[in-house]
């Protein structure tokens, strides 16, 4: 597994647009199973019965699993263009559904092909994306006196405080891009006289709106 990868930012986004009379609307979620991807498929399909097309893509990082469907759309016209819109923007988790409405104009098979991508790349556009990248979780034990020392130079190493504990000495809990530590703590020894250091008690990935 790298040290980085992207999801969507909401939870849930849709986006709608008329192509040829033809109205399509693009859904897009997070989800993390191969069971909540088809149970959004599914939902959709019962909710918009009367709609004549539900084609989708949906990408998992566990075990790198990629689905699509074109559901009647010649092939290739429209599960693939969706799985290529999400592919091509580097998401994982997500579950992305085109519902169409036949307007009585036939689109072609290119003209499919860009309306589903279309309707693929506005609900992402509306989801937005986000970066899950790897963070160490640290504990760093300060005495009082030393307190703004360390406060001021964490910054410099891409720290975040996310917890102060007040006892007999001040206990922060740090989180960090993982792979830093080192480099931190050579500093914390340079600028505390080898008083304080900070010990790694967990890796977890936290995420960041980048789009």
């Amino acid at each position: 597994m790298g040290q980085s990868y992207f999801i969507p930012f909401s939870e849930y986004a849709e986006d709608s647009f008329a192509e040829k009379r033809s109205k399509f609307t693009g859904r897009l979620w997070h989800v993390e199973t191969p069971e909540e991807a088809t149970a959004r498929v599914k939902e959709m399909r019962e909710k918009y019965w009367d709609a004549t097309h539900h084609c989708y893509a949906y990408i998992l990082r566990e075990g790198n699993l990629m689905r699509y469907s074109d559901d009647g759309e010649p092939q290739g016209t429209a599960g693939m263009p969706i799985l290529d819109v999400l592919r091509h923007e580097g998401l994982v988790d997500v579950c992305c559904v085109v519902t169409r409405y036949f307007g009585g104009i036939l689109l072609g098979t290119g003209g499919l092909v860009r309306a589903y991508t279309e309707g693929a790349k506005r609900a992402v556009n509306a989801a937005g994306i986000s970066e899950m990248s790897l963070f160490s979780v640290l504990l760093i034990a300060c005495p009082y006196n030393l307190l703004g020392v360390v406060q001021q130079l964490l910054p410099q190493h891409g720290c975040a405080v996310e917890e102060t504990d007040y006892g007999a000495d001040v206990t922060l809990t740090v989180t960090q891009p993982a792979g830093r530590l080192t480099e931190l703590n050579t500093a914390l020894a340079d600028a505390t006289a080898g008083k304080v250091s900070a010990e790694e008690i967990e890796t977890r990935f936290m995420g960041r709106k980048v789009r």
